[in-house]
């Protein structure tokens, strides 16, 4: 298959009119030529922080603090997640993975409570079971967490906090395992983040209140940072310096909870670029190849050799006519409506009929 019109090329996200050619589910060449299309071709995005489970109750706990909407084992989110069955979690996952693919999301790294059941109601969600619609195409990175046996079927483990728990035995297992190792940290406040550093995590997720000392630990070692701004705002605890983050070590974007967010990674670009005013390819890079950089996948740039999942938009959209900066207009601007197909591993998944 091929697409045509204006292609953002590589990391810098160049505009090149022309096609992506693919084959096997990778980008086999970028040819530059003319074309008859009006199309904007982009990598799909890459949401690297979720909590998906918590598509059992959007919009509830309004008024509530952090700990008392999410903190384990007895927030709010929690105590949802344990009164809700099965088949309840598997349905309402289902719909937001359709509606992040419908939004151009191909990949995502999900922070999964409930231990090995937890995993399993996901896995159960992508492959479509019971929710009356097909299997989902978009790829999850599974961080687990809550059950010593989880490593056997996560990608990862995704912990709380090291507030919470003695991380020592559980960071152990997942480099024995070969596995990644994530962690919140920084969220409330900053008490938690050496501790979080010393356990040399793969990736620190939220970094809210991160202090000199930390940006200087993030200097030397160069570790990851995930940044999910809309929602540290909701839950009223500040917002990510990102410009701070992002001058000192690789950042990537998540919506994170979707009890409080929508996960548009169209509408975190917005809010982040415009909260941080950073270059709009920064912006961009940190909803698509940082965050699969962080996950070790090979996608999130239009390149040969890459992974073909691309998001195509509607260049000639009244959004989106008359855009003087492509790359800004699609971070500031660009949304839901301008989406005209969203292609995962080669295929075709928007438009799709349910």
């Amino acid at each position: 298959m091929h697409l045509e019109g204006t292609v953002l090329v590589g990391p810098d996200f160049e505009p090149v009119e022309g096609r992506v050619v693919v084959a096997d589910g990778e980008i086999v060449r970028i040819e530059q030529e003319s074309v008859e299309s009006d199309e904007v071709i982009l990598p799909a995005f890459v949401n690297a922080h979720t909590h998906i489970g918590d598509s059992i109750a959007k919009e509830a706990g309004e008024g509530l603090s952090l700990d008392e909407l999410v903190a384990p084992p007895d927030g709010l989110k929690h105590r949802l997640l344990r009164a809700a069955d099965h088949g309840e979690k598997v349905a309402a996952m289902a719909r937001t993975l359709r509606y992040m693919e419908s939004t151009g999301t191909g990949t995502f790294l999900e922070f999964r409570e409930g231990g090995v059941d937890g995993v399993s109601a996901l896995r159960d969600a992508l492959a479509g079971e019971g929710v009356g619609f097909g299997e989902r195409a978009i790829e999850a990175v599974v961080f687990g967490r809550d059950d010593s046996d989880v490593l056997s079927v996560a990608d990862g483990y995704g912990a709380s906090g090291a507030r919470d728990a003695d991380f020592d035995a559980v960071r152990a297992a997942t480099r024995e395992a070969g596995k990644l190792f994530g962690i919140h940290a920084g969220e409330r406040d900053a008490d938690d983040i050496n501790a979080a550093m010393d356990l040399d995590p793969d990736f620190l997720v939220h970094m809210v209140h991160a202090e000199g000392i930390h940006l200087e630990r993030l200097d030397d070692r160069g570790t990851p940072v995930v940044v999910c701004p809309r929602s540290n705002l909701v839950t009223n605890v500040g917002v990510p310096p990102l410009r701070e983050l992002a001058e000192r070590t690789t950042v990537a974007l998540g919506t994170d909870n979707v009890m409080t967010d929508s996960p548009s990674m169209f509408r975190e670009m917005e809010f982040a670029a415009k909260l941080s005013d950073l270059p709009a390819r920064e912006i961009l890079r940190m909803a698509t190849v940082n965050g699969a950089e962080i996950a070790g996948l090979n996608r999130g740039a239009i390149e040969p050799g890459a992974d073909a999942d691309l998001l195509v938009l509607d260049g000639d959209s009244d959004n989106l006519a008359g855009a003087r900066d492509l790359v800004r207009a699609v971070v500031r601007r660009a949304g839901h409506a301008d989406v005209s197909r969203v292609v995962i591993g080669g295929e075709p998944v928007v438009p799709r009929d349910d």
